[in-house]
């Protein structure tokens, strides 16, 4: 047992550290942001299935309760494989902070989701105020689409029960149907690969453990990564061109081409989309895609290890 915990320890340290460092300088995510949020995906998968495995190991070697629960269908050989009985005094103390960051890690969840629907709430009860009146009958502000009379120019995605697209009366008068059409397949693209989820996820990890460089640049990467995802759903669709034109008019007013931080991103899309940068090779994809889907299953390998090779 104490060799699956110095191995899992290893695996999810070089996963939260170099890692997402290394993925960070990589110049490859601009090009296809779609692998690349599954990248960070696997990444914290196999960091969170470490810490699971790794206190479902040292909780059966501190407490006979759990081992009793954990082994029970299992061959005496494999829990002797596993030699629980001789866990050191560190594997304690470990057992003791994993549960600790297990229970902070479902807290900080649970705020997020809590928060995200009282948000939602809030800005629905906000809309029902200001949706325009409709004839008698019809559900004011329960459509799909719901059209607000603002001079701002303005469109978004509303997720939840019924998801909604809002836009605004100034976003109609400012855009062309061509520009309007590669907003309204900007937001869909959110909808579609419910991207609000891994946003909430990212940033319930990276309020808990700000310190811990993957949960930090995971929740950065999210943001700017499903932006990226999106604007090329939308490009593939309407044109680069007509994409670019359309974040443009709907965000000149906030500084587009700025060189402020919080206006960066939007210059790097509209960069990003005047000049597309070419594709990784369908080989390259593939090969990325599979290792990063193959990396969360080390964690599993190596707790499973000792108890099939006894088996066999």
């Amino acid at each position: 047992m104490t060799v699956c915990l110095l191995l899992l320890s290893a695996v999810a340290l070089t996963a939260a550290v170099p890692a997402p460092r290394a993925l960070t300088r990589a110049a490859w995510p601009e090009r296809e942001p779609v692998v690349a949020l599954w990248v960070w995906q696997c990444l914290v998968a196999t960091v969170l299935l470490c810490c699971l495995t790794a206190l479902v190991l040292g909780a059966a070697a501190v407490f006979h309760t759990v081992r009793a629960q954990v082994f029970a269908p299992a061959p005496r050989a494999v829990t002797e494989a596993y030699d629980l009985s001789a866990a050191p005094t560190w594997a304690a103390v470990l057992t003791v902070l994993l549960a600790c960051g297990a229970a902070w890690t479902g807290a900080m969840l649970a705020r997020e989701l809590v928060e995200a629907r009282r948000r939602r709430g809030q800005t629905r009860a906000h809309l029902r105020e200001r949706a325009p009146d409709l004839p008698a009958g019809l559900p004011a502000g329960r459509g799909p689409l719901l059209v607000l009379e603002d001079e701002y120019p303005d469109a978004w995605w509303l997720p939840g029960h019924p998801p909604q697209l809002i836009v605004t009366t100034g976003a109609l008068h400012r855009l062309t149907a061509h520009q309007l059409d590669a907003v309204l397949t900007h937001e869909r693209g959110h909808a579609r690969a419910h991207h609000d989820w891994l946003l909430h996820l990212s940033t319930a990890l990276a309020t808990g453990f700000p310190r811990i460089p993957l949960f930090a640049h995971f929740c950065d990467q999210t943001h700017r990564l499903v932006e990226l995802a999106a604007d090329d759903t939308a490009s593939r669709r309407c044109g680069h061109l007509t994409t670019a034109l359309a974040l443009i008019e709907l965000n000149q007013h906030r500084g587009v081409l700025s060189c402020d931080s919080s206006h960066r991103l939007l210059g790097e899309r509209v960069d990003r989309l005047l000049e597309p940068p070419p594709r990784l090779g369908r080989r390259r994809r593939a090969l990325t895609t599979t290792v990063a889907a193959l990396v969360p299953l080390l964690p599993l390998l190596i707790t499973f290890a000792p108890g099939l090779t006894a088996l066999s």
